[in-house]
């Protein structure tokens, strides 16, 4: 599976350069922009970091189950916005 485009989607709606990415990875820039092209395997525990540095956990648990990451981020604005309108 080819996480580059959802990688690179998270970082820039976080608001991040790659270069500022790379010390919150730990990793240099290069790396960032290695995983973002798909030219460098994404190790689980990279995945998980990314995605908590990004603050979207959502799409790391929708990649994980194979799902389509925008459906669920869909689905969960309109679950909260809805639960929030009930309120």
């Amino acid at each position: 599976m080819d996480f580059g485009t959802v990688l690179r989607k998270a970082r820039i709606g976080a608001g991040l350069s790659q270069e500022e990415m790379a010390p919150q990875m730990f990793m240099p820039r290069s790396t960032i922009s290695k995983l973002e092209n798909d030219k460098m395997e994404l190790k689980a525990s990279d995945l998980i970091r990314w995605f908590q540095v990004t603050q979207v956990p959502e799409a790391a648990v929708a990649l994980i189950c194979g799902v389509d990451v925008v459906a669920v981020t869909q689905l969960i604005t309109t679950l909260l916005g809805g639960f929030i309108h009930f309120i």
